[in-house]
C-alpha cells in the first residue's frame, strides 16, 4: 500500500542541499531544476562530472562546492539529498541530516528515504505528481510520457480561465465549490 502523501515544494524558497556531482547526482538536480528552474541547491562533492558541470553552468540558484561531504554544509538546509557512490557515506548523511530532523532522499535506496523524487507532468500552472512508492521509477517515467501526450497544451489556458471566474463567484465557500464542481464537471464529461 503507498503511505505517500504528496506535497508540492517552493524549493525556490527552501534550501537544499545535495551530495555528489555524478551521474545520479546530475538526474537529481536535472529533476530539481525541471520542476523549479530557480530551485535553491548547494552541492557538495569531491569532483563535478562534465554533465552536472553543463547543467549547473549560469544557475545562479545553483551553488557548487567543491569538497568531501561534512556534517557542516547541513546548516541552515530544510531538504537533503544524498547521491554519492559510496553507501557508507550516503547513510551518514541521512543518519546526521536526521539528528537535525531534516527531511532525506537517499538516492536508490527507498528504505532510508523520507521523500521520493517522482515523475512529474506540467502543462502551464497544471503539475501532476507521479510515485510507484519508489517501486519503479521506469513506470513512473512511462505514465509521465504518457500523461504529457494525452494532456492539451491548452489546459493553462483553461486553468486561467477557470481562476477568472472562480473570482467572480459570490456567496459562501460551500456554494462557490459547488458551483466550480459544475462547471468542471461538464469539462470532464468533455474530456477537455
Amino acid at each position: 500500500m503507498n503511505q505517500l502523501y504528496p506535497i508540492f515544494l517552493k524549493v525556490h524558497q527552501l534550501n537544499v542541499l545535495l551530495i555528489g556531482g555524478g551521474f545520479v547526482g546530475t538526474e537529481k538536480l536535472s529533476f530539481l531544476l525541471k520542476s523549479s528552474p530557480d530551485a535553491q541547491v548547494t552541492v557538495v562533492s569531491k569532483e563535478f562530472c562534465e554533465d552536472f558541470l553543463a547543467l549547473a553552468e549560469g544557475k545562479e540558484s545553483v551553488t557548487l562546492i567543491e569538497d568531501a561531504y561534512d556534517q557542516k554544509y547541513l546548516g541552515g538546509k530544510h531538504l537533503v539529498i544524498a547521491a554519492t557512490d559510496d553507501k557508507a557515506v550516503n547513510r551518514q548523511i541521512r543518519n546526521e541530516a536526521k539528528e537535525r530532523f531534516l527531511l532525506v532522499n537517499v538516492a536508490d535506496t527507498p528504505d532510508l528515504c523520507d521523500f521520493y523524487l517522482g515523475g512529474i507532468v506540467t502543462k502551464g500552472n497544471l503539475k501532476v505528481a507521479i510515485s510507484t512508492n519508489g517501486k519503479s521509477p521506469t513506470a513512473a517515467k512511462r505514465l509521465r510520457q504518457f500523461l504529457e501526450d494525452i494532456l492539451p497544451e491548452e489546459m493553462d489556458d483553461l486553468l486561467e480561465n477557470l481562476h477568472a471566474y472562480r473570482d467572480t463567484l459570490k456567496g459562501d465557500f460551500e456554494e462557490k465549490v459547488k458551483a466550480m464542481n459544475e462547471v468542471t464537471e461538464a469539462l470532464v464529461k468533455k474530456g477537455f
